[in-house]
């Protein structure tokens, strides 16, 4: 009976008005997270979570009976229906709180930005809360926003009763605030660190338009901007010219794994090798295809021939062909029967160097 709530006659007016609501605010509820959900989808901000409820009876309860007088009526409380945003990065809170401006009309003498109280214990609460109601009208309700950090930290207060009745010693509120501050610095430097990357990347993009290769790191993002250059398409042409083949295309990103292994590092690297193997690539294109009434090709042709007349320039032979295959393929005994035949193939070609005795 420890929990019985007791409520004088305008506390329990007020609760049989929200039984009366009650239906209201779960539309509400689905429609306010509907419109957010859409409006975030729309502008492309992905979040960690978006979640919603509508306040229980027993909590409306508790909270009537610490305060129930400060309420004229229903209306007057203003969290029946809670929106909570979790987002990844502490500038998204912003972003967010951007999008609702638009969505919802915001009650700003009701609403709260807890991220400037600057308590030291105070990481978990450091929402961005704003009371808001549909643009059609309807009840207010509460919208939270706040990091995915912050969020664990809140649950983890809640979770050891740290916020609760029990009165904390000093020492173990100190230990508190010190993980706290740890929490906040680490929330920060993610998305400093993000914004760092990002301009990284936007800098190596712009060299790479501007063909300043040499000083682009040979990556998976850097590779990737780097074909929108389109730069195997004269080889390609060349090649297909054989026999006036068509030109299907596909992905080349498979091939990065096989450049990495030639110990390219840049993407100047990357240029060189195609400056330097190129006519010889071609030579050995001609010797297969001249023979063959292949009228289409794929669009990593040229960057096959290219891998492969290095393989042979650099004395890789049969082992280095399998190992090519294998990696540009995936492992199997046919990439041995590859192998050999481009072994038996290339001894015509001038560039390779074979053993005289062969």
């Amino acid at each position: 009976m420890g929990n019985q709530v007791t409520l004088d006659a305008h506390g329990e007016m007020l609760l049989q008005q929200y039984r009366e609501l009650r239906p209201t605010l779960e539309q509400l509820a689905k429609e306010a997270y509907d419109l957010l959900q859409h409006a975030l989808h729309e502008q492309g901000i992905y979040v960690t979570g978006v979640e919603y409820r509508v306040k229980t009876e027993k909590s409306l309860a508790g909270k009537l009976e610490l305060k129930g007088a400060k309420y004229k009526s229903i209306d007057d409380i203003t969290d029946l229906v809670g929106l909570r945003v979790i987002t990844f990065y502490t500038d998204e809170v912003d972003k967010v709180a951007a999008i609702a401006k638009r969505v919802f009309d915001i009650d700003w003498k009701e609403s709260v930005d807890k991220r400037k109280l600057h308590e030291l214990d105070a990481f978990g609460y450091n929402s961005l809360h704003y009371i808001c109601r549909l643009k059609t009208g309807g009840p207010r309700f509460e919208l939270q926003m706040r990091t995915a950090l912050q969020h664990v930290w809140s649950t983890i207060e809640h979770d050891t009763g740290y916020k609760g009745d029990v009165k904390i010693p000093r020492e173990y509120k100190r230990q508190f605030s010190r993980l706290a501050g740890m929490m906040e610095l680490i929330d920060d430097e993610f998305s400093r660190l993000r914004m760092v990357l990002t301009d990284y990347r936007r800098q190596t993009l712009a060299l790479v338009k501007n063909g300043k290769l040499d000083d682009v790191p040979l990556s998976a993002e850097t590779f990737r901007g780097y074909l929108e250059l389109h730069p195997f398409d004269r080889l390609n042409k060349r090649i297909a010219a054989v026999n006036q083949a068509e030109i299907f295309p596909v992905s080349m990103m498979s091939y990065l794994p096989v450049l990495e292994s030639f110990g390219l590092e840049t993407l100047g690297d990357v240029q060189h090798f195609i400056d330097e193997n190129s006519d010889d690539a071609y030579q050995l294109a001609l010797s297969q295809l001249a023979i063959t009434d292949l009228d289409i090709l794929s669009s990593n042709t040229s960057l096959q021939y290219l891998c492969l007349v290095y393989v042979l320039k650099h004395n890789g032979g049969r082992d280095g062909l399998k190992s090519l295959y294998d990696l540009i393929n995936g492992e199997s005994d046919a990439n041995g029967m590859l192998a050999d035949l481009m072994m038996e193939q290339a001894k015509t070609l001038p560039f390779v160097p074979f053993p005289s005795n062969n």
